[in-house]
């Protein structure tokens, strides 16, 4: 981590939380500070392993998008996906906090909300660790020593990351208790279902036995769902 990338870091976390309580024009609103203290810790729990035990697979998660092979399809994805979290951000306070455009939901779905976070942070974490090649680009790292990986959380399910993805799309507006963050963060998970498809196809072609691993490991994303 060099200087830069430890202040582009720092003030990426630590942007997205305070917008929302700024947004919410109440700096004691909780949902913000659970959603954006879980945002906060995850990052940087994340980063400093990576820094520590895995400086590579750090620096590959550093990677500019068009670089690598990324194909310009998967940065097209890339793009529609980080609008995407910008909107599922943004309403949470305006929705809940501000404008009322839809009606709350339950105070009880809270809880579940930050269950969802919980298995999300737990699921982001272990996909990293168990997984060296876990870019966030759609490549194959042949310059690493690409290979198939089939333990730990890849051994449940084909994408992990992307299964914590979901639960932090769900988890949030149910935290935050609105409706419209959760019908956004609902689009996002399809938008990730659809790229777990191109990635897979990438993966089969190009990967020496990852066609067996996809035979062996049957759910994509929801284990005994898809």
């Amino acid at each position: 981590m060099t200087p830069g990338r430890l202040l582009f870091t720092a003030i990426y976390l630590v942007f997205w939380p305070a917008l929302m309580l700024s947004l919410a024009g109440d700096w004691r609103w909780l949902p913000a500070w659970i959603v954006g203290g879980w945002f906060v810790l995850v990052g940087a729990s994340t980063m400093a392993w990576l820094a520590r035990k895995d400086p590579a697979l750090l620096e590959e998660r550093f990677r500019m998008p068009g670089t690598g092979g990324q194909s310009r399809r998967d940065q097209i994805m890339i793009a529609f996906v980080t609008v995407g979290f910008a909107a599922w951000i943004v309403l949470m306070p305006l929705d809940t906090r501000r404008f009322h455009w839809t009606p709350p939901l339950p105070l009880a779905v809270g809880a579940i909300g930050v269950a969802c976070l919980l298995l999300a942070w737990l699921f982001v974490f272990r996909a990293l660790a168990d997984n060296p090649f876990g870019s966030a680009l759609v490549r194959v790292q042949r310059e690493r020593g690409h290979r198939v990986i089939t333990t730990g959380v890849y051994g449940w399910v084909r994408h992990p990351m992307y299964l914590g993805a979901t639960l932090m799309f769900v988890g949030g507006p149910l935290v935050a208790r609105s409706l419209a963050a959760l019908v956004v963060g609902l689009a996002l998970v399809v938008l990730l279902a659809r790229r777990s498809l191109d990635e897979e196809a990438l993966l089969t072609r190009e990967l020496t036995g990852y066609e067996e691993y996809r035979r062996r490991v049957r759910y994509r994303l929801i284990p005994f769902v898809w």
